[in-house]
């Protein structure tokens, strides 16, 4: 689908000015070439349009793979001669964000046969017109370009130019060898299967096969090379399509004895492919090595304890922090007991963090787009929350009492009830962590999703270590407990205090239940809340009358209530609502790729109701006059993806940006480039986009 985005981008390109030879564009240099300046009436000339984009930039393939688009060329030519399709040389794999593409990071001659009308006089001007338009992209950024290229040729003798001979040599020789094997291709299950045969098959030590048509195979899928007795052969992962016949496609081979790989112009027939009889190579993600896979996750890794660490002091984790740093401060406990809660906080916080993380790699092994923060897409996990925060809040209020260190049995059960405190109190700061992503944590996620699954485990596991370690570092370093306040009556005071946030985040949590499942679901969540707190004064009651603790029993019979009560709650799809003062647009990709290719300025941001970090941008920088003022008077048009329940199109737009939550805030140039915006807005940031 982004190809054809990508392609009707190109349709909008304005029609060059003036037709040369050649043309140097911002992003890539194209030029005309002809092999000979005097082609012979009758017969063919070859002509060549070579391409160069700038460094880290790439054109595309005649099938672009994942996302792109291929050159077009249209010909203008003397009446009777016609043009052949292009010829395309060897391409190269391009991977980014988990999307494979066909790619040319360097220069490269797509090459073309003009076949010239036998009534051409000697003599007569032969003038060879082409209107090319193309997509060049880098890891970030997609630009359409276009130009208009002419060579003002003779009819002559055909001999060819000597200035050419080297490039169009050069030319021919990187395009693969054309060849008429019986190759044969079929679909296994989810499997694509293609046997080759090649004499030199036991030399092979890997390859890759670039099919020339879609519905085969899954681009990014690793291709495994085997032997099938004198034949090559061939598997990945079969794309959707089983109505193919035949598949053309280009088959590049790293054998053993030759210093570059062999590429070979192949249509594989529909039929039998022999099984394999011993492997070759090992299958490896295509476009990518062992380095860079090491070096993009100790990279991934550390921005994801860098962002888990900043949670911390996001609105979302701070008062749970807050608040078992406070119990430690309390409890007066000892030094073996102070690590252990640190130890049993951070398996709380860890474990949790791979809960949802292999939750999230494995629904999307399925097919299914999702993000980070996927489960608050559900009604019924933000009433649960919505009433877990009420019951937090009544307990911190003083309306009934958990004894999270246990104390009052004996020493056993009070170190087993401190550890098993912290633990699900690290459950719960994970859990509730999840509505916000800080600095450093959108690149980590991101290449968590595209890494392999274990890396991307261990990704999701440095974010967990990240938001835990600062109550880690309380459990095993005595000199940052003693800084903290001495207990005392005060404290009593600053735990009804937490309970301000804890009910505002219940408020919102409430909202975001209306804006999900509408006023019938909000209602049911009211009604919820109002029983259990009712049940739960009773609960504080009977402990302040009989002196034991029911609360432990009353959460677990509230928090099965609760599932029941709110099963019934379906989303509905709101509309996008937002407190900015900007106007906005829905966001699409059609809508997207419209505005850049006409080179208007655009921003675009992606927000949710259970994103606290998008709310309070939009009730700041967002919903300042003076952005709306400035955007205004610079045309900038704005587009909002609204990601409070599912989407799979915004979830697959934040995977080509390489993100896997929200914010993201994006601005597009006039000139083609793009920006992205940090998570925490400010309003002179915004309107020095536009100054």
């Amino acid at each position: 689908m982004i190809r054809w985005f990508a392609a009707l981008a190109l349709l909008l390109l304005p029609v060059a000015a003036a037709a040369q030879s050649s043309a140097k564009l911002e992003h890539t240099s194209v030029e005309l070439v002809a092999e000979s300046a005097r082609p012979a009436p009758g017969g063919k000339l070859t002509v060549g349009l070579v391409m160069k984009p700038i460094a880290e930039w790439h054109t595309y393939w005649v099938n672009p793979g994942d996302a792109g688009a291929p050159t077009r060329a249209v010909w203008t030519l003397p009446p009777g001669a016609t043009a052949s399709e292009l010829r395309y040389p060897t391409p190269e794999t391009f991977v980014v964000a988990g999307l494979m593409n066909h790619v040319y990071s360097h220069e490269n001659v797509l090459l073309a046969e003009i076949a010239l009308p036998a009534g051409l006089a000697p003599g007569a001007p032969v003038p060879v017109t082409v209107k090319l338009d193309w997509l060049v992209c880098d890891d970030e950024l997609c630009v359409p370009e276009g130009a208009t290229l002419k060579l003002d040729l003779t009819a002559g003798d055909g001999a060819a130019d000597p200035a050419q001979d080297k490039r169009f040599a050069d030319a021919r020789a990187a395009l693969p060898k054309a060849v008429d094997w019986p190759v044969t291709f079929r679909f296994e299950g989810d499997r694509f299967q293609l046997a080759v045969p090649f004499a030199q098959a036991a030399k092979v030590t890997g390859g890759h096969f670039f099919p020339a048509v879609e519905g085969a195979i899954g681009y990014a899928a690793p291709q495994s090379f085997s032997l099938a007795g004198d034949k090559l052969r061939l598997e990945t992962t079969a794309e959707a399509a089983r109505e193919l016949k035949e598949v053309p496609g280009i088959l590049k081979l790293d054998v053993e004895g030759y210093d570059q790989p062999l590429s070979f112009e192949i249509v594989a027939k529909l039929g039998d492919v022999p099984a394999s009889t011993a492997p070759i190579a090992a299958a490896a993600a295509p476009g990518s090595s062992e380095g860079n896979t090491f070096q993009t996750a100790a990279l991934a890794l550390l921005a994801a304890v860098a962002g888990g660490l900043l949670l911390n002091i996001m609105p979302c984790v701070f008062p749970i922090l807050s608040l078992k740093a406070l119990s430690l401060a309390r409890s007066g406990t000892s030094e073996a007991e102070a690590r252990r809660e640190g130890l049993a906080y951070t398996a709380g916080v860890v474990l949790t963090c791979l809960a949802l993380g292999g939750l999230i790699l494995a629904l999307r092994a399925a097919g299914a787009s999702v993000g980070w923060a996927f489960q608050l897409q559900d009604p019924r996990v933000i009433a649960f929350l919505f009433l877990l925060m009420v019951a937090i809040g009544l307990n911190l209020a003083g309306l009934y009492e958990i004894d999270v260190a246990g104390r009052g049995a004996g020493a056993k059960l009070a170190e087993k009830g401190g550890a098993g405190g912290a633990f699900w109190t690290g459950v719960l700061a994970a859990f509730v962590a999840t509505p916000c992503t800080g600095p450093f944590m959108g690149v980590a996620l991101g290449a968590a999703i595209a890494l392999p699954p274990a890396v991307g485990l261990a990704v999701f596991a440095g974010l967990g270590f990240g938001l835990a370690l600062p109550f880690l570092l309380l459990g095993f370093v005595p000199a940052l407990r003693r800084r903290l306040p001495k207990p005392g009556a005060w404290m009593d005071k600053f735990r009804r205090i937490l309970s301000i946030p804890m009910f505002m985040t219940a408020v919102g949590l409430a909202w975001v239940l209306g804006r999900q499942a509408g006023v019938e679901g909000m209602t049911l969540g009211l009604a919820a809340a109002l029983l259990l707190g009712l049940a739960l004064w009773w609960l504080g009651r009977r402990q302040g009358s009989e002196g034991r603790n029911f609360a432990p029993l009353g959460l677990a019979a509230a928090a099965l209530f609760a599932v029941l009560l709110v099963n019934p709650v379906t989303a509905t799809r709101a509309e996008a609502a937002s407190d900015a003062v900007l106007a906005a647009e829905t966001f699409s990709p059609e809508k997207l790729a419209s505005l850049t290719a006409e080179r208007k300025p655009t921003f675009v941001y992606f927000t949710a109701d259970w994103c606290i970090t998008c709310k309070v941008n939009e009730r700041g920088a967002l919903g300042s006059s003076d952005v709306a003022a400035a955007f205004d008077k610079a045309g900038v048009t704005t587009l909002v993806g609204d990601w409070t329940n599912a989407d799979p199109v915004i979830a697959a737009f934040l995977e080509s940006r390489g993100r896997n939550g929200i914010p993201l805030y994006l601005f597009y140039r006039p000139d083609g480039t793009v920006e992205e915006l940090p998570q925490i807005l400010t309003v002179d940031r915004l309107t020095g986009l536009v100054a």
